[in-house]
Formats: C-alpha cells, structure tokens, sequence
C-alpha cells in the first residue's frame, strides 16, 4: 500500500517519473489556461457592475489560489522532510518557492490593475492586501535563508521551520474578508453551495483554475529534476541518466 510513497523518496525513481509526466502537464496545462482565457475574455459576459474590468478576475483569482497552495504544498514537504528525513520532501519544497513567489507576485499585481478603477487607489492597507503581501515576504524569506547557507542539510532544516512557521499566515488570506471589515470582495467561488458567480462566468474560472494547477505541477516536475541531480550529482545512477540524454559523450573503447 505504501510503496508508491517510499517509491516517490528514491531520487533516480522520482526524476525518471518527473521527467515523463512534466511535457505531458505542461501541454494540457496549456491547452486549458487558452480555453480558460477564451471563454473569460471573449464568452464570459460583462460584469452588471464592474463592466469588462473584472474579466482579469481570470488571471487574477486563481494566481491568488496557487500563491496559497503552493505555499501548503511547500510547507507539508518541509514537515515530511523533518518528520521522515526525506531529502526529496525538501527538494520539492526548494523547488516549489520560486514559483510560489511568481504567483503571489502576479496577484498583487492584478489585484492592483483591478483595484485602481474599482476602488480609484492601486493599494489599500486591506487586511487580504496585507496578508498576502506577508506571504510573498515569506516567500523571500524562505528562498534568502536557504541561499544563507552553504552545506544544503542546514539550509534543507532551517527554511522547513520557517516554512512551518509561515503557515499560520494562510487561514488569516483566506478569513481576512470575514473577520475584518475590508474593501475586498468576500468569496465567491468558494460557496460550493451557491456560488455568488453566475456559471457561464464561473466555468471558464474553473478551467483556468486548473490550469494553473497544472502548470504549477509541470514546472514543479521539471524544477525538482534539477534538484534532484544537484544533490545527487555524486551518484553513480546521475551519470547514467546523462549519458543516456547525452549518448555522444560516452567513452568507447
């Protein structure tokens, strides 16, 4: 039952599955993110309110998604790093950070392009503003602390407490709209129940929404690859996997 996981903590195991689902991910990846942005941009209906403006809604919500999930994904790897001494739990966590950032910095920014003719000010001190300019902070505090060291066991342990510790920031994203009175909107999509989104707006949400997932995933698989041959660049499996990418350069007799 148990032995895809203790599979996924063999490096020359992970960087083979990584290496064929990546092209894959980032095909479909793309596919979905042009459907996505086709039905949000050109069949999506303009908003009775805001007009066309809130069509960035497309790009802006699920970057703000992934900045949160990724962060988790980063955080639960630091903890099984920790906990189990998995060095490839790290590898996905170091992996996962630059994109992480990437994200949380695009939405802030469409945050502002959006809040500028809605709100008639690019930024607010909101309390969802806020939070989610702390977690692009952490972001960079993780990446600076990992980068502080030298021998990579110290900075893998180091940035997983920080990683851990940063948690606690998400639940305050995701509830700054219910316990403070904030300029931005409360959640829409969220309501499974009855979403506040009509479905001919929502659907192409969705699509992008894994989309970006994918992507995420697709970038993750071919960022960890590189990991994974930087801390096992010792081993005799690594020069293997080169001389089957790199056939000409094997030694003939």
């Amino acid at each position: 039952m148990w032995t895809w996981f203790h599979k996924l903590g063999s490096p020359p195991h992970l960087y083979r599955l990584a290496g064929k689902l990546a092209p894959w991910l980032l095909w479909i990846a793309i596919v979905l993110i042009a459907v996505g942005t086709y039905g949000g941009l050109v069949l999506a209906p303009p908003d009775y309110q805001q007009g066309d403006g809130f069509r960035i809604i497309y790009v802006h919500a699920p970057s703000a998604w992934m900045s949160m999930s990724i962060y988790t994904v980063m955080a639960t790897a630091s903890a099984i790093g920790l906990i189990w001494r998995m060095k490839l739990a790290f590898a996905v966590a170091a992996a996962s950070a630059p994109v992480g950032a990437s994200f949380t910095f695009l939405a802030l920014v469409t945050g502002a392009i959006w809040g500028q003719p809605m709100w008639g000010t690019w930024w607010v001190w909101d309390a969802r503003l806020t939070s989610e300019l702390i977690l692009l902070f952490v972001y960079f505090g993780y990446m600076g602390l990992r980068a502080a060291f030298s021998e990579v066991q110290k900075a893998d342990r180091a940035s997983a407490v920080l990683a851990i510790v940063g948690v606690v920031n998400l639940p305050i994203i995701h509830y700054s709209v219910v316990w403070w009175n904030t300029l931005h909107q409360v959640s829409t999509v969220t309501k499974l129940d009855n979403p506040s989104i009509s479905m001919d707006m929502l659907w192409p949400l969705l699509v992008m929404i894994v989309g970006f997932n994918l992507f995420y995933i697709a970038i993750l698989a071919t960022r960890v690859r590189s990991e994974v041959l930087g801390r096992e660049r010792n081993a005799r499996w690594v020069g293997e996997a080169l001389d089957d990418l790199l056939p000409e350069n094997r030694v003939t007799a």
